[in-house]
Protein backbone atom coordinates (compact mmCIF):
# COMPACT_ATOMS: atom_id res chain seq x y z
CA UNK A 1 0.00 0.00 0.00
CA UNK A 2 3.24 2.16 0.89
CA UNK A 3 4.52 1.50 -2.47
CA UNK A 4 1.50 2.28 -3.96
CA UNK A 5 0.69 5.81 -2.27
CA UNK A 6 1.07 8.95 -4.86
CA UNK A 7 1.14 11.36 -2.97
CA UNK A 8 4.58 13.45 -2.81
CA UNK A 9 7.23 11.54 -0.85
CA UNK A 10 9.63 13.97 0.83
CA UNK A 11 12.87 13.84 -0.94
CA UNK A 12 16.68 13.35 -0.39
CA UNK A 13 17.19 14.42 3.14
CA UNK A 14 14.04 15.21 4.09
CA UNK A 15 12.94 11.69 3.89
CA UNK A 16 16.11 10.67 6.04
CA UNK A 17 14.18 13.30 8.58
CA UNK A 18 11.44 11.26 8.22
CA UNK A 19 12.50 7.91 8.82
CA UNK A 20 14.72 9.35 11.85
CA UNK A 21 11.72 10.69 13.33
CA UNK A 22 9.61 7.32 12.71
CA UNK A 23 12.31 5.61 14.70
CA UNK A 24 11.84 8.03 17.89
CA UNK A 25 8.46 7.40 17.27
CA UNK A 26 8.32 3.47 17.40
CA UNK A 27 9.02 2.99 21.10
CA UNK A 28 6.24 4.71 22.30
CA UNK A 29 4.13 3.09 19.51
CA UNK A 30 5.16 -0.31 21.31
CA UNK A 31 7.11 -1.46 18.11
CA UNK A 32 10.46 -3.26 19.03
CA UNK A 33 13.52 -2.29 16.64
CA UNK A 34 14.75 -5.88 17.56
CA UNK A 35 12.93 -8.47 18.08
CA UNK A 36 13.60 -10.44 21.90
CA UNK A 37 15.29 -14.24 20.99
CA UNK A 38 13.91 -14.99 24.16
CA UNK A 39 10.32 -14.61 22.84
CA UNK A 40 10.80 -16.25 19.48
CA UNK A 41 12.19 -18.76 20.91
CA UNK A 42 9.56 -19.90 23.37
CA UNK A 43 6.80 -19.45 20.30
CA UNK A 44 9.07 -21.61 18.33
CA UNK A 45 8.81 -19.59 15.26
CA UNK A 46 12.67 -19.10 15.50
CA UNK A 47 13.91 -16.95 12.89
CA UNK A 48 10.79 -17.26 10.61
CA UNK A 49 9.55 -15.37 13.22
CA UNK A 50 12.12 -12.71 13.76
CA UNK A 51 12.52 -11.87 10.28
CA UNK A 52 9.05 -11.45 9.85
CA UNK A 53 8.65 -9.06 13.06
CA UNK A 54 11.41 -7.32 11.40
CA UNK A 55 9.90 -6.78 8.05
CA UNK A 56 6.74 -5.88 10.08
CA UNK A 57 8.63 -2.70 11.92
CA UNK A 58 10.46 -1.85 9.25
CA UNK A 59 7.30 -1.27 7.19
CA UNK A 60 5.61 0.14 10.28
CA UNK A 61 8.84 2.75 10.69
CA UNK A 62 8.05 3.31 7.25
CA UNK A 63 4.69 4.05 7.55
CA UNK A 64 4.80 6.00 10.44
CA UNK A 65 7.63 8.38 8.84
CA UNK A 66 5.06 8.72 5.82
CA UNK A 67 2.58 9.98 8.04
CA UNK A 68 5.28 11.83 10.15
CA UNK A 69 5.73 13.80 6.96
CA UNK A 70 2.27 14.16 5.68
CA UNK A 71 0.78 15.54 8.59
CA UNK A 72 1.94 19.10 10.07
CA UNK A 73 0.96 18.33 13.35
CA UNK A 74 -1.01 15.97 15.38
CA UNK A 75 -5.07 16.06 14.62
CA UNK A 76 -4.12 17.54 11.83
CA UNK A 77 -5.18 15.43 8.44
CA UNK A 78 -4.03 18.40 5.65
CA UNK A 79 -1.51 16.57 3.44
CA UNK A 80 1.24 19.13 3.46
CA UNK A 81 3.26 19.68 0.01
CA UNK A 82 6.35 21.30 1.17
CA UNK A 83 9.05 20.48 3.61
CA UNK A 84 9.73 22.99 6.91
CA UNK A 85 10.96 22.67 10.34
CA UNK A 86 8.75 22.50 12.91
CA UNK A 87 5.92 25.74 12.55
CA UNK A 88 6.58 26.41 16.87
CA UNK A 89 10.41 26.35 16.46
CA UNK A 90 10.01 28.87 13.28
CA UNK A 91 7.70 31.09 15.05
CA UNK A 92 9.87 31.05 18.14
CA UNK A 93 12.94 32.22 16.26
CA UNK A 94 11.19 34.77 14.48
CA UNK A 95 9.90 36.74 17.83
CA UNK A 96 13.39 36.45 19.30
CA UNK A 97 15.04 38.11 15.99
CA UNK A 98 12.59 40.53 16.39
CA UNK A 99 13.03 41.30 19.85
CA UNK A 100 16.70 42.34 19.00
CA UNK A 101 15.44 45.73 17.60
CA UNK A 102 17.50 46.22 14.97
CA UNK A 103 16.43 49.04 12.49
CA UNK A 104 15.97 46.14 9.57
CA UNK A 105 14.86 42.48 9.38
CA UNK A 106 15.41 41.56 6.22
CA UNK A 107 14.12 38.18 4.86
CA UNK A 108 16.43 36.46 2.37
CA UNK A 109 15.25 33.78 0.23
CA UNK A 110 18.13 31.23 -0.92
CA UNK A 111 20.01 32.11 2.32
CA UNK A 112 22.46 29.19 1.89
CA UNK A 113 22.60 29.88 -1.91
CA UNK A 114 25.76 31.26 -3.41
CA UNK A 115 24.47 35.19 -3.67
CA UNK A 116 22.26 34.74 -0.98
CA UNK A 117 25.15 33.48 1.70
CA UNK A 118 27.15 36.05 0.86
CA UNK A 119 24.38 38.58 1.22
CA UNK A 120 23.76 37.19 4.84
CA UNK A 121 27.47 37.81 6.03
CA UNK A 122 27.39 41.42 4.51
CA UNK A 123 23.97 42.47 6.14
CA UNK A 124 24.82 40.63 9.83
CA UNK A 125 28.15 42.54 9.14
CA UNK A 126 26.28 45.70 9.04
CA UNK A 127 23.64 45.11 12.10
CA UNK A 128 20.97 43.75 10.23
CA UNK A 129 19.10 40.68 11.50
CA UNK A 130 18.14 38.16 8.47
CA UNK A 131 15.58 35.61 8.71
CA UNK A 132 17.10 33.22 5.71
CA UNK A 133 14.63 30.36 3.65
CA UNK A 134 16.11 27.87 1.53
CA UNK A 135 15.24 24.39 0.51
CA UNK A 136 18.40 23.44 -0.44
CA UNK A 137 17.65 21.28 -3.56
CA UNK A 138 20.16 19.11 -5.33
CA UNK A 139 20.71 21.28 -8.36
CA UNK A 140 23.93 21.07 -7.27
CA UNK A 141 26.37 19.24 -4.17
CA UNK A 142 23.70 19.92 -1.10
CA UNK A 143 27.36 19.72 0.87
CA UNK A 144 28.17 22.66 -0.62
CA UNK A 145 24.61 24.09 0.66
CA UNK A 146 25.36 23.01 3.97
CA UNK A 147 28.83 24.05 4.59
CA UNK A 148 27.67 27.54 3.63
CA UNK A 149 24.97 27.51 6.52
CA UNK A 150 27.23 25.85 8.79
CA UNK A 151 29.41 29.35 8.29
CA UNK A 152 26.42 31.32 8.92
CA UNK A 153 25.47 29.71 11.65
CA UNK A 154 29.11 30.16 12.83
CA UNK A 155 28.52 33.56 12.65
CA UNK A 156 25.75 33.63 15.14
CA UNK A 157 22.64 33.23 12.56
CA UNK A 158 20.55 30.87 14.07
CA UNK A 159 17.27 32.03 11.87
CA UNK A 160 18.47 29.82 8.74
CA UNK A 161 15.15 27.97 8.14
CA UNK A 162 14.79 25.13 5.35
CA UNK A 163 11.80 25.27 3.98
CA UNK A 164 10.65 26.48 0.13
CA UNK A 165 9.46 29.75 -1.19
CA UNK A 166 6.68 28.30 -2.48
CA UNK A 167 4.97 27.33 1.02
CA UNK A 168 2.90 30.38 1.61
CA UNK A 169 2.16 29.63 5.20
CA UNK A 170 5.71 29.57 5.78
CA UNK A 171 6.24 32.94 4.30
CA UNK A 172 3.58 34.25 6.43
CA UNK A 173 4.94 33.24 9.11
CA UNK A 174 8.04 34.39 8.92
CA UNK A 175 6.76 37.57 7.93
CA UNK A 176 4.51 38.00 10.61
CA UNK A 177 6.60 36.51 13.57
CA UNK A 178 9.87 38.41 12.08
CA UNK A 179 8.56 42.02 11.63
CA UNK A 180 10.00 41.78 8.74
CA UNK A 181 11.02 45.54 6.93
CA UNK A 182 12.85 44.66 3.76
CA UNK A 183 13.09 41.21 1.87
CA UNK A 184 15.72 40.13 -0.96
CA UNK A 185 14.32 37.14 -2.90
CA UNK A 186 17.36 35.10 -4.43
CA UNK A 187 15.59 31.93 -4.77
CA UNK A 188 15.74 30.66 -7.71
CA UNK A 189 16.31 27.49 -10.70
CA UNK A 190 19.50 28.74 -11.86
CA UNK A 191 21.53 27.72 -15.18
CA UNK A 192 20.82 28.01 -18.85
CA UNK A 193 21.84 24.52 -19.70
CA UNK A 194 19.68 22.59 -17.07
CA UNK A 195 16.75 24.57 -18.29
CA UNK A 196 16.73 22.57 -21.57
CA UNK A 197 16.91 19.48 -19.36
CA UNK A 198 14.65 19.85 -17.08
CA UNK A 199 12.09 23.23 -17.83
CA UNK A 200 9.41 22.85 -15.12
CA UNK A 201 11.69 22.96 -12.39
CA UNK A 202 11.92 26.37 -13.55
CA UNK A 203 8.40 27.00 -13.95
CA UNK A 204 7.81 25.94 -10.05
CA UNK A 205 10.94 28.00 -8.78
CA UNK A 206 10.92 31.04 -10.83
CA UNK A 207 7.24 31.85 -11.60
CA UNK A 208 5.21 30.13 -9.03
CA UNK A 209 7.41 30.53 -5.70
CA UNK A 210 7.66 34.44 -6.86
CA UNK A 211 3.87 34.78 -7.12
CA UNK A 212 3.60 33.06 -3.79
CA UNK A 213 6.31 35.43 -2.39
CA UNK A 214 4.74 38.66 -3.57
CA UNK A 215 1.00 37.39 -2.98
CA UNK A 216 2.43 36.72 1.02
CA UNK A 217 4.17 40.17 0.96
CA UNK A 218 0.85 41.77 -0.15
CA UNK A 219 -1.22 40.39 2.50
CA UNK A 220 1.39 40.96 5.02
CA UNK A 221 2.60 44.96 4.24
CA UNK A 222 2.46 46.79 0.71
CA UNK A 223 5.13 48.97 1.44
CA UNK A 224 8.10 46.33 2.68
CA UNK A 225 10.80 47.01 -0.30
CA UNK A 226 11.30 43.64 -2.11
CA UNK A 227 14.83 43.64 -3.93
CA UNK A 228 14.79 40.60 -6.54
CA UNK A 229 17.19 38.44 -8.56
CA UNK A 230 16.95 39.05 -12.31
CA UNK A 231 19.34 37.88 -14.42
CA UNK A 232 21.50 39.32 -17.76
CA UNK A 233 19.86 36.05 -19.78
CA UNK A 234 16.63 38.30 -20.33
CA UNK A 235 18.89 40.26 -22.65
CA UNK A 236 18.83 36.98 -25.16
CA UNK A 237 19.52 37.51 -28.22
CA UNK A 238 19.93 41.78 -28.25
CA UNK A 239 22.80 42.82 -30.27
CA UNK A 240 23.22 46.39 -29.02
CA UNK A 241 25.98 46.20 -26.58
CA UNK A 242 26.79 47.57 -23.81
CA UNK A 243 23.20 46.33 -22.44
CA UNK A 244 21.40 48.59 -21.12
CA UNK A 245 18.02 48.63 -19.00
CA UNK A 246 16.95 51.10 -21.94
CA UNK A 247 16.91 47.98 -24.38
CA UNK A 248 13.89 46.00 -24.99
CA UNK A 249 14.23 42.73 -23.46
CA UNK A 250 11.25 40.45 -26.23
CA UNK A 251 13.97 37.93 -27.32
CA UNK A 252 15.41 35.74 -24.45
CA UNK A 253 17.41 32.59 -26.06
CA UNK A 254 16.68 30.56 -22.66
CA UNK A 255 14.38 29.36 -20.37
CA UNK A 256 15.53 30.42 -17.67
CA UNK A 257 16.23 33.81 -19.26
CA UNK A 258 12.37 33.71 -20.16
CA UNK A 259 11.44 33.16 -16.20
CA UNK A 260 13.54 35.92 -14.83
CA UNK A 261 11.88 38.25 -17.82
CA UNK A 262 8.61 37.36 -16.50
CA UNK A 263 9.85 37.70 -13.35
CA UNK A 264 9.93 41.42 -14.26
CA UNK A 265 6.73 41.40 -16.04
CA UNK A 266 5.34 39.95 -12.46
CA UNK A 267 6.89 43.03 -10.57
CA UNK A 268 5.40 45.28 -13.20
CA UNK A 269 1.90 43.97 -12.53
CA UNK A 270 1.94 43.57 -9.01
CA UNK A 271 3.43 47.10 -8.74
CA UNK A 272 0.53 48.39 -10.79
CA UNK A 273 -2.26 46.65 -8.81
CA UNK A 274 -1.11 46.69 -5.59
CA UNK A 275 1.19 49.20 -5.23
CA UNK A 276 4.01 46.90 -4.35
CA UNK A 277 7.87 48.03 -4.27
CA UNK A 278 9.90 45.77 -6.39
CA UNK A 279 13.61 46.34 -7.70
CA UNK A 280 14.79 43.69 -9.99
CA UNK A 281 18.34 43.31 -10.42
CA UNK A 282 19.84 41.35 -13.63
CA UNK A 283 23.22 39.96 -12.47
CA UNK A 284 26.02 39.09 -15.04
CA UNK A 285 28.14 36.21 -14.75
CA UNK A 286 28.92 35.89 -10.76
CA UNK A 287 31.87 34.30 -9.13
CA UNK A 288 33.72 33.56 -6.69
CA UNK A 289 34.17 31.51 -3.15
CA UNK A 290 31.86 29.13 -2.19
CA UNK A 291 30.22 29.88 -5.82
CA UNK A 292 28.07 27.27 -7.59
CA UNK A 293 30.20 24.48 -9.39
CA UNK A 294 27.63 24.00 -12.13
CA UNK A 295 29.61 27.79 -13.26
CA UNK A 296 32.50 27.68 -16.05
CA UNK A 297 35.43 28.92 -13.43
CA UNK A 298 34.12 26.22 -10.76
CA UNK A 299 33.93 23.15 -13.43
CA UNK A 300 36.96 24.56 -15.28
CA UNK A 301 38.82 24.39 -11.55
CA UNK A 302 38.13 20.62 -10.83
CA UNK A 303 38.74 19.01 -14.33
CA UNK A 304 41.73 20.78 -14.20
CA UNK A 305 43.18 19.31 -11.10
CA UNK A 306 41.71 15.91 -11.98
CA UNK A 307 43.59 16.23 -15.66
CA UNK A 308 40.28 15.77 -17.25
CA UNK A 309 39.34 17.64 -20.56
CA UNK A 310 37.21 21.25 -20.76
CA UNK A 311 35.30 22.39 -23.22
CA UNK A 312 35.80 25.47 -24.42
CA UNK A 313 32.41 27.18 -26.54
CA UNK A 314 33.08 29.23 -29.16
CA UNK A 315 30.41 31.08 -32.23
CA UNK A 316 30.37 28.83 -35.75
CA UNK A 317 33.21 31.06 -37.09
CA UNK A 318 35.43 30.29 -34.27
CA UNK A 319 34.97 33.80 -32.33
CA UNK A 320 35.65 33.57 -28.75
CA UNK A 321 32.48 34.04 -26.67
CA UNK A 322 33.15 36.86 -24.02
CA UNK A 323 31.47 37.40 -20.86
CA UNK A 324 31.18 40.51 -18.05
CA UNK A 325 32.55 38.30 -15.07
CA UNK A 326 31.45 40.19 -11.89
CA UNK A 327 32.66 38.88 -8.83
CA UNK A 328 30.75 37.91 -5.75
CA UNK A 329 31.68 41.06 -3.42
CA UNK A 330 30.73 43.80 -5.68
CA UNK A 331 27.22 42.02 -6.86
CA UNK A 332 27.00 41.84 -3.06
CA UNK A 333 26.83 45.50 -2.71
CA UNK A 334 24.74 46.14 -5.52
CA UNK A 335 21.83 44.03 -3.90
CA UNK A 336 22.41 46.03 -0.75
CA UNK A 337 22.15 49.04 -2.05
CA UNK A 338 18.92 48.47 -3.97
CA UNK A 339 17.21 47.17 -1.25
CA UNK A 340 18.12 50.35 0.92
CA UNK A 341 16.90 52.57 -1.59
CA UNK A 342 13.54 50.74 -1.75
CA UNK A 343 12.40 52.13 -5.18
CA UNK A 344 8.64 52.16 -6.08
CA UNK A 345 9.38 49.95 -9.16
CA UNK A 346 13.24 49.77 -10.48
CA UNK A 347 15.47 47.61 -13.00
CA UNK A 348 19.10 47.56 -12.58
CA UNK A 349 22.07 46.03 -14.22
CA UNK A 350 24.84 44.61 -12.05
CA UNK A 351 27.85 43.76 -13.83
CA UNK A 352 31.53 44.48 -14.04
CA UNK A 353 31.62 46.31 -16.99
CA UNK A 354 34.38 44.53 -18.75
CA UNK A 355 34.12 42.10 -20.65
CA UNK A 356 36.74 39.02 -20.54
CA UNK A 357 37.09 36.09 -23.29
CA UNK A 358 36.66 32.73 -21.60
CA UNK A 359 40.23 31.65 -22.62
CA UNK A 360 41.49 34.59 -20.55
CA UNK A 361 39.50 32.75 -17.67
CA UNK A 362 41.48 29.51 -18.45
CA UNK A 363 44.75 31.57 -18.20
CA UNK A 364 43.59 32.96 -15.46
CA UNK A 365 43.10 29.57 -13.82
CA UNK A 366 46.16 27.57 -15.37
CA UNK A 367 48.05 30.48 -13.99
CA UNK A 368 46.72 30.09 -10.62
CA UNK A 369 47.40 26.36 -10.46
CA UNK A 370 50.22 25.68 -11.75
CA UNK A 371 48.99 23.15 -14.18
CA UNK A 372 48.10 23.63 -17.73
CA UNK A 373 43.82 22.64 -19.04
CA UNK A 374 43.48 20.13 -21.18
CA UNK A 375 40.93 21.71 -23.79
CA UNK A 376 38.42 20.75 -26.48
CA UNK A 377 36.49 23.77 -28.51
CA UNK A 378 32.88 23.08 -29.71
CA UNK A 379 30.07 25.16 -31.25
CA UNK A 380 28.24 27.33 -28.74
CA UNK A 381 24.90 25.22 -27.21
CA UNK A 382 21.42 26.47 -27.72
CA UNK A 383 20.57 28.86 -25.15
CA UNK A 384 24.00 30.41 -25.09
CA UNK A 385 24.51 33.53 -26.28
CA UNK A 386 27.89 35.31 -27.51
CA UNK A 387 28.69 38.55 -25.57
CA UNK A 388 26.99 39.58 -22.21
CA UNK A 389 28.42 43.14 -21.16
CA UNK A 390 26.39 45.83 -18.63
CA UNK A 391 26.22 49.44 -19.08
CA UNK A 392 25.82 50.18 -15.51
CA UNK A 393 24.92 53.74 -16.15
CA UNK A 394 21.88 53.26 -14.01
CA UNK A 395 22.72 51.81 -10.81
CA UNK A 396 25.93 54.23 -10.11
CA UNK A 397 23.81 57.27 -10.41
CA UNK A 398 21.04 55.79 -8.06
CA UNK A 399 23.18 53.02 -6.33
CA UNK A 400 26.52 54.40 -6.42
CA UNK A 401 27.30 50.79 -7.20
CA UNK A 402 31.02 50.76 -8.74
CA UNK A 403 32.10 47.48 -9.19
CA UNK A 404 36.17 46.99 -8.07
CA UNK A 405 37.55 43.24 -8.18
CA UNK A 406 39.24 42.45 -11.65
CA UNK A 407 38.85 38.94 -13.03
CA UNK A 408 42.66 38.44 -12.60
CA UNK A 409 42.15 39.08 -8.92
CA UNK A 410 38.96 37.67 -8.35
CA UNK A 411 40.15 34.30 -10.02
CA UNK A 412 43.13 34.53 -7.37
CA UNK A 413 40.25 34.96 -4.67
CA UNK A 414 38.90 32.49 -5.78
CA UNK A 415 41.40 29.49 -6.01
CA UNK A 416 42.84 30.50 -2.47
CA UNK A 417 39.35 29.64 -0.91
CA UNK A 418 38.86 26.59 -2.99
CA UNK A 419 42.42 25.50 -2.30
CA UNK A 420 41.49 25.66 1.64
CA UNK A 421 37.83 24.63 1.32
CA UNK A 422 39.00 21.29 -0.49
CA UNK A 423 42.62 20.37 0.62
CA UNK A 424 44.24 21.34 -2.22
CA UNK A 425 48.14 22.48 -2.08
CA UNK A 426 48.51 25.31 -4.72
CA UNK A 427 51.56 27.15 -6.04
CA UNK A 428 52.02 30.78 -3.63
CA UNK A 429 49.69 33.40 -5.19
CA UNK A 430 51.18 36.29 -7.20
CA UNK A 431 50.42 39.91 -6.60
CA UNK A 432 47.55 40.67 -9.32
CA UNK A 433 46.85 44.26 -10.70
CA UNK A 434 43.90 44.99 -12.64
CA UNK A 435 44.60 46.17 -16.35
CA UNK A 436 44.96 49.65 -16.88
CA UNK A 437 41.49 51.04 -18.10
CA UNK A 438 38.45 48.64 -19.15
CA UNK A 439 38.85 46.85 -22.46
CA UNK A 440 35.76 48.13 -24.30
CA UNK A 441 34.05 46.23 -27.03
CA UNK A 442 33.15 48.25 -29.95
CA UNK A 443 29.46 48.92 -30.13
CA UNK A 444 27.55 48.20 -32.39
CA UNK A 445 26.16 51.14 -35.32
CA UNK A 446 22.92 52.75 -33.57
CA UNK A 447 23.64 51.44 -30.36
CA UNK A 448 22.66 54.26 -28.12
CA UNK A 449 25.72 53.44 -26.23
Amino acid sequence: RISRDRRKLPRDDQAVKSVAAAQRLAPRAGILAEPSPRRTARSGCGREMTQAMRAACVAAAALMGLLYYVYSKPGCGHHREFFSEPRNEVRAKCRRAAAQGAPRVVLLTGAAGFVGFHTALELRRRGDVVLGVDNFNTYYDVNLKRARAAKLREGGMETLFEGDVCDADLLKLVLGEGRVTHVIHLAAQAGVRYSLKNPLAYIQANLRCFVTLLEAVKEYNKSVPITYASSSSVYGLNELIPFSEKHRVDSQASLYGATKKANENLAHVYHHLHGLKLTGLRFFTVYGPYGRPDMAYFSFTQAILAGKRITEFRKDDGEELQRDFTYIEDIVNGVIAASRLAAPLEVFNLGNTHPEKVSALIGYLEQGLGRKANITRAPITAGDVPVTYADVSHARERLGYSPQVSLAEGVARFLEWYGSYYGVKLPPRKARRRPAGPRRLRPEPNSGS
